[in-house]
């Protein structure tokens, strides 16, 4: 072992008395940067901790406290009656790997595990300048910054209200700010225990299956539906069976006709915007659909996630709200505009229901208490219906401005209707052309479609664009861009 090194410790820890982090932490970082960068090396024995802090002109507590960091990290090693030297852990480690000789793992498993191509996911990597989405947010719009200012907040409070450390439900506290939420924007009358807020859409469609879905249950969905949450109940065992839509919706006269009492679990569609059509379902079906399910013995699943982006103000519109949740459970989606950690997802049932299926949020890992608290401030302090009327204004421009850009491009070439509700539009061509060939054509141009967003069979060449990610500027040169490999593609034929 050597004697004290000679490099003077200011020429490599300098002390910013400006930075919020502490003094002893300045000094551990670099002194492990100068370990890093071979200054000191393995072995070097260190002065005496008031030498250094001589030279450093710090207190000599300070130095105890960062050579106790460094010990405690590997960085240095005490030796008793002898003096402190340097250690590099991370050599070590390279060191002792090179002696065993890291064994990578194979490109095939040599053993039997279970296949879900039931779970084979359509979504793709965007490779272009532009690209159109099935119909996503801008979440630009929304200062990352102003969202982070709650999180910080909810993460410096010493005593925060509605804090719950250890337990499956959550943070009452933001659940119940989501309850008064949704109790204003939406016209509920909602007590507490009756809202169950999570983190993704699907786990949602997760829980919902485990708890209502036996192998060879029937569930009715509509046809050209979402497939994710299809994915999921496939996968669980039930037996899917599409529903025909037209401009009113689901046509539920097809499950009276099609269907006896008993046959069907239950019935999962989007009466506010079918996916991917963006109708809307009519009231009269609406009526018919929640008679039927009492005739016939099934629950509704109602997914209103897109209530956020409805520019029509009727809060009468649900089944839910028609039903009183007797036969309809309703999930939704909170804060969708934000940037997507700030985002929740929610399911509305009987109260035994929802304990039931908060037991599954284990399953899942357990809530971010911090980022509930920081929402439920969020709502609180008003801040969300601020967020929510500059993103529908927004939308709103962009919707109208894109349907205008569809009908100079393409004139009569398609067909549209500009949507209520959600942030997409379908549109369906008049002419039979391979709508493969327009993605490939667009894609050597530089303006990406994803596969999700095209739908071809033997009655519909259509298209499901979403507008809302674009800002003006964008969305000119995409439809641009998609005019012109349309023509290509037509004037080859």
């Amino acid at each position: 072992m050597s004697s004290p090194v000679d490099i003077p410790f200011h020429s490599f820890v300098k002390i910013d008395r400006r930075k919020k982090d502490a003094i002893y932490l300045q000094v551990v970082y670099q002194f492990i940067n100068a370990v890093k960068s071979n200054l000191l090396e393995e072995g070097d024995q260190l002065p005496g901790s008031r030498l250094i802090a001589k030279e450093l002109q710090l207190h000599r507590k300070t130095i105890v406290a960062a050579l106790e960091e460094l010990q405690d990290q590997g960085w240095v090693e005490a030796v008793p009656n002898i003096g402190t030297f340097v250690k590099n852990p991370e050599q070590s480690t390279n060191a002792a790997e090179k002696n065993q000789g890291f064994k990578h793992p194979p490109e095939k498993a040599s053993f039997y595990y279970r296949k879900e191509f039931i779970l084979d996911t359509a979504l793709e990597e965007n490779l272009g300048t532009y690209c159109f989405t099935d119909g996503t947010p801008d979440f630009r719009i929304m200062k990352l910054e102003e969202l982070v200012r709650f999180y910080t907040s909810a993460i410096k409070r010493k005593k925060p209200s509605g804090f719950v450390s250890k337990t499956i439900d959550g943070n009452l506290y933001f659940r119940d700010q989501l309850r008064y939420f949704l109790n204003v924007t939406r016209g509920f009358h909602l007590l507490k225990g009756f809202v169950l807020p999570m983190a993704g859409f699907e786990q949602v469609h997760s829980i919902l299956a485990r708890l209502l879905i036996h192998t060879g249950s029937v569930v009715l969905v509509e046809e050209l539906s979402y497939f994710l949450p299809n994915m999921i109940y496939n996968q669980a065992g039930a037996k899917m069976k599409t529903i025909p839509v037209d401009t009113d919706g689901m046509d539920t006269n097809y499950i009276e006709k099609n269907f006896n009492p008993g046959d069907i679990r239950f019935v999962y569609l989007n009466p506010r915007c079918h996916y991917p059509t963006t109708v809307k379902l009519s009231e009269e079906r609406k009526l018919h659909l929640l008679f039927l399910a009492e005739q016939y013995n099934f629950i509704i699943i109602e997914d209103d996630s897109d209530f956020e982006f409805s520019l029509n103000k009727n809060k009468q519109d649900s089944l839910f709200r028609k039903n009183g949740g007797h036969r309809v459970i309703y999930v939704g989606a909170f804060g969708r505009f934000l940037n997507p950690g700030f985002q929740r997802n929610f399911i509305i049932a009987p109260k035994d229901l929802l304990q039931e299926g908060a037991k599954y949020l284990n399953i899942f890992g357990k809530p971010d208490i911090m980022m509930d608290k920081a929402l439920g401030e969020l709502i609180h302090q008003g801040d969300i219906h601020r967020y929510l009327r500059k993103s529908k204004k927004i939308i709103a421009e962009r919707r109208d401005m894109f349907a205008q850009l569809l009908q100079i491009n393409f004139k009569n070439q398609i067909d549209f209707r500009t949507p209520t509700s959600g942030l997409a539009f379908w549109i369906a061509f008049k002419e039979v052309f391979s709508l493969t060939l327009l993605q490939k054509a667009a894609g050597k141009k530089g303006l990406f479609i994803p596969s999700i967003c095209l739908y071809q069979n033997q009655s519909i060449t259509a298209l499901r664009l979403g507008f809302a990610h674009l800002n003006l500027h964008e969305m000119e040169t995409a439809i641009t861009l998609l005019a012109e490999a349309y023509w290509e593609v037509k004037n080859s034929i």
